[in-house]
């Protein structure tokens, strides 16, 4: 009897899900099988990885609310960020909002059914005072409506860490956004290695990580590999996926090397090689996967409800529509403080 191709493609990603859900770790080739995956074997591909998403997370969604605290005057030279030192774009800029604009942007995280509310900075990092100032907010959002907080504040000192940690902040944003190999072809004002230092004095504040990287930024199927590995072996709780979109003004606007169909094949790597993570499609999404932004969250259990830092998403009804569609739920914060919130 002559197996199809359809059932053999079936039969090889289900055997994969199958070792990942048994505890098993994927070697890097397997890795790159899946990147490299034929366009006509994707659907048994993420069916796959569905299989491992669902055993950890169910068919549920977890919408997180971003505010761009502080805009612009960044001193670094990422070259996919629209704020940073060598960029043009034309963007807002603006130092730090004060308590009653954060405190605004989460009674609108609530009211976008966020469950947790993400404060972001640019620069290289906060000073003390910026951190102080933080966590007087969390403190006061923590009391109104119970989000769980994530800051990312850029490279942090311990003691800084720990006063974030004091204040009620659950978690620490700082993405590797590429390999390690890769790096040095993104940024020169600061190292990989710095932003390792950083998730480990977090961690080591008792803080949860949420570390990810930007696709498509000319990057090889190696590096994408390499740091979906690298955030395996730091355990991070929370795994966002970007995917580049090209600002006019910063040094790659012209790279356009994503198909939505790369971008799902990526999505499918990071769930088995982090299966327990939980992982945020991210930036980009609406630009990169266009018609097909809803099948990422077959490998996918997280997403940005509305804009991202410099950029526009889709409104937060089409975010809802989309989850609703899919006949999947998003999770909710705790009742009393979705009430408030309302009622506010």
């Amino acid at each position: 009897m002559t197996v199809s191709p359809s059932i053999a493609s079936a039969s090889r990603w289900h055997e994969m899900a199958g070792r990942v859900l048994n505890g098993e770790q994927l070697s890097r080739e397997e890795g790159l099988a899946i990147l490299q995956a034929p366009d006509n074997e994707l659907l048994n591909l993420l069916a796959a990885a569905y299989e491992i998403r669902q055993r950890h997370f169910g068919n549920q969604v977890q919408l997180y609310y971003l505010k761009n605290a502080k805009s612009g005057l960044c001193p670094e030279d990422c070259g996919y960020c629209s704020q940073s030192k060598v960029s043009d774009a034309a963007i807002d800029k603006y130092v730090f909002l004060n308590e009653e604009k954060l405190i605004a942007g989460a009674k609108q995280a609530a009211e976008s059914q966020a469950r947790t509310y993400c404060i972001v900075a640019s620069g290289r990092g906060p000073t003390n005072r910026e951190v102080t100032h933080v966590a007087n907010v969390v403190r006061k959002i923590k009391d109104e409506y119970g989000l769980h907080i994530c800051c990312c504040l850029g490279l942090l000192k311990p003691e800084q860490a720990l006063e974030l940690k004091e204040a009620g902040v659950d978690r620490i944003n700082h993405n590797l956004n590429t390999s390690r190999s890769h790096y040095d072809d993104i940024c020169s004002t600061h190292t990989y290695q710095d932003r390792i230092d950083t998730l480990k004095v977090s961690r080591d504040a008792g803080l949860e990580l949420c570390s990810g990287l930007i696709i498509g930024m000319g990057e090889s199927p190696e590096d994408l590999v390499d740091v979906a590995c690298e955030l395996r072996e730091l355990k991070v709780e929370s795994l966002p996926v970007n995917f580049l979109n090209s600002i006019d003004g910063t040094p790659l606007e012209d790279q356009h090397d994503l198909d939505p169909r790369f971008c799902l094949k990526a999505l499918c790597l990071i769930r088995m090689i982090n299966p327990a993570t939980e992982i945020r499609v991210a930036g980009g999404r609406e630009i990169n996967l266009r018609s097909m932004q809803a099948m990422s969250l077959y490998p996918a259990n997280s997403m940005f409800v509305s804009d991202y830092l410099t950029t526009s998403g889709q409104t937060k009804e089409e975010d809802f529509a989309m989850v609703e569609d899919l006949g999947f739920e998003i999770v909710l914060m705790g009742h009393e403080h979705q009430e408030e919130a309302t009622a506010n």
